[in-house]
């Protein structure tokens, strides 16, 4: 039976190489710990301001998205919580609308121009501004995401 024999060259080898593989291993860790925030960054809706929504909706040729809230509603809140936080309503949102929220406390004028009167009120708009129509109340993902396909068709056909 052969014996294997180690020299101290190859030992040093051996610890050269651990050390490699530990320092790649931190790497790997500290990278994959710093990925899934860059990706949920990235997960949340692109809202715009009225003025800037509306523009992107005509130059990007995409319909608007217009939604109307108060920080002390509270199925606005429920709705930012819950709704704009859903992965499917996320993704739909920002690959086929213009997103804009307005603030009813701080923009008056453009919530007097859409009548605003109840909270939560949110806008269906085509790419160049025509109203298509709005639903007022809290909207659940699924119901949200089942009006942005119907709206997206409807502006497609206009």
């Amino acid at each position: 039976m052969a014996s294997v024999i180690v020299r101290p060259h190859d030992e040093e080898i051996i610890r050269m190489k651990s050390k490699y593989v530990f320092h790649a291993l931190v790497i790997l860790t500290c990278f994959l710990v710093w990925l899934p925030g860059k990706t949920a960054a990235a997960d949340s809706i692109k809202w715009y301001k009225y003025e800037e929504g509306m523009a992107q909706g005509e130059i990007r040729k995409k319909p608007v998205f217009l939604h109307f809230y108060a920080n002390w509603c509270f199925f606005c809140r429920m709705m930012a919580q819950k709704t704009f936080k859903d992965p499917l309503v996320v993704s739909y949102l920002n690959k086929n609308f213009i997103a804009i929220m307005v603030d009813v406390d701080k923009e008056g004028k453009t919530t007097s121009m859409y009548g605003v009167r109840a909270l939560p009120d949110t806008w269906f708009l085509t790419q160049r501004g025509k109203r298509i129509r709005n639903i007022l109340g809290y909207l659940e993902p699924d119901d949200l995401l089942s009006i942005l396909k119907e709206v997206q068709r409807i502006d497609l056909q206009s």
